[in-house]
């Protein structure tokens, strides 16, 4: 395997390992973490961001952690279709209701092999 590829592989299986304890829900799991080690770990995060109205962004960050320090951030920016807007209701504070359009969200969901 290219020793260039080596980092972005393990980046990406960290990842999916880290969706795979997040994705666990409520129920009672001894394998999650409240803090990275960083000792020797991947710390990913995705998120998807409304550019216009034709646009979103796929923001892909790992952090790469090594003897306490962070050895390197890798930043992916991927451009999506929008997926247009939807009506649904809001409620503010006050507890009053409002019809409002908001902007449909893309679901993530990691599979790790």
């Amino acid at each position: 395997m290219n020793s260039t590829m080596k980092p972005i592989v393990l980046a990406i299986l960290g990842a999916g390992a880290l969706f795979l304890l997040f994705s666990c829900g409520n129920k009672q799991n001894d394998d999650i973490t409240q803090s990275v080690n960083k000792n020797g770990s991947i710390e990913t995060a995705v998120q998807v961001e409304h550019i216009d109205s034709l646009h979103d962004v796929l923001i892909t960050t790992h952090k790469i952690w090594a003897d306490n320090r962070e050895i390197k951030t890798v930043f992916y920016r991927d451009t999506l279709p929008a997926l247009g807007t939807m009506h649904t209701a809001a409620e503010n504070a006050d507890g009053d209701t409002k019809a409002v359009t908001v902007k449909k969200d893309y679901e993530i969901f990691i599979t790790v092999k």
